[in-house]
């Protein structure tokens, strides 16, 4: 792990950025949404952003934007084509792939992902699926199944999750399901849960919440990202009532979380792009500073922006 010297606690402040992508009309697979991306260094200060965008079909896919954090707002280059697309008709990630996150494991590059389907009674269901980087750059499935199974206490949907190689194991934040709304509703209720792994495949779990629904307005808790430093684990994730904004909780073991919302340090723009809504936050590390990379009003309609900590 690299040592950010990071308040723990302490009032954070982000510095926005601005906007650095929107939807691509010309673009099939980024053609009506920019939504929620993971960046991964390529050399110096270009990184790769895995974008989640979405087709004309409102269907998810993964495809790849190459930035630059010292010239954000000139895009290096878009991917034509996905770099990760739909599952099998029938499996879990037939109708979209979703919620990048990557971890190195020696020269083996994973990709987590979340997977849709259409179900009946409720709008859709989540899995959490796992790929494996080709020497191209694309990617091919681990297994075609989800990688966490069902279980008593995780029986409906599992969502956007964060991993990481903490010493000699394999940590993972994921999004569980607790229940739906009412029929006409579908009001869809989740927390972040716990679980951990030998090789990253294979995954045990207790049913451990580590951050749960807090207020009366909120019903859904995503989008986890962690890092750990020095003094223990800083989280920022998704939180949402009427709109989603970006909290923050810290840590001293990764399993027990102080939730401080107040300290997250980035809200509402006054207008635009995200001035109703902050979702979706992926935190990482360049030349000593933190940046995050987050959506804007209604889940990336508005495109995706960039934000660097001020210390």
């Amino acid at each position: 792990m690299k040592k950010l010297d990071l308040p723990f606690p302490s009032p954070l402040q982000w510095k926005k950025l601005g906007r650095i992508l929107t939807p691509q009309q010309d673009v099939s697979w980024l053609s009506t949404y920019a939504g929620p991306s993971f960046a991964k260094q390529v050399n110096g200060s270009v990184f790769d952003l895995f974008v989640t965008g979405r087709d004309h079909l409102n269907r998810s896919q993964i495809g790849k934007v190459r930035v630059d954090l010292k010239f954000p707002e000139k895009i290096i280059s878009i991917s034509p084509e996905p770099i990760f697309s739909f599952g099998d008709p029938g499996a879990f990630d037939e109708n979209g792939v979703s919620y990048p996150y990557l971890i190195e494991d020696g020269k083996t590059i994973y990709m987590y992902y979340v997977g849709w389907m259409p179900t009946v009674l409720t709008p859709f269901q989540n899995h959490i699926g796992l790929a494996r980087q080709n020497d191209d750059g694309t990617f091919r499935r681990v297994s075609r199944a989800p990688i966490l199974d069902r279980t008593d206490s995780d029986y409906l949907s599992m969502g956007s999750s964060c991993v990481l190689k903490d010493q000699d194991k394999f940590r993972m934040w994921y999004t569980s399901f607790l229940r739906w709304g009412k029929p006409g509703e579908h009001k869809h209720y989740y927390v972040i849960k716990y679980a951990e792994s030998d090789d990253a495949i294979h995954w045990q779990r207790e049913n451990h919440i580590c951050i749960d629904i807090l207020y009366d307005w909120e019903f859904s808790i995503c989008r986890p990202t962690v890092l750990k430093t020095e003094k223990g684990y800083h989280m920022w994730f998704s939180s949402r009532g009427e709109h989603y904004r970006i909290g923050y909780a810290y840590s001293n073991d990764g399993l027990n979380w102080t939730r401080r919302d107040d300290l997250a340090g980035i809200g509402s723009s006054a207008s635009g792009w995200d001035s109703k809504a902050q979702a979706y936050p992926h935190v990482f590390e360049y030349e000593g500073s933190l940046f995050m990379i987050y959506n804007g009003n209604d889940y990336g309609r508005e495109g995706l922006g960039l934000a660097r900590l001020e210390q």
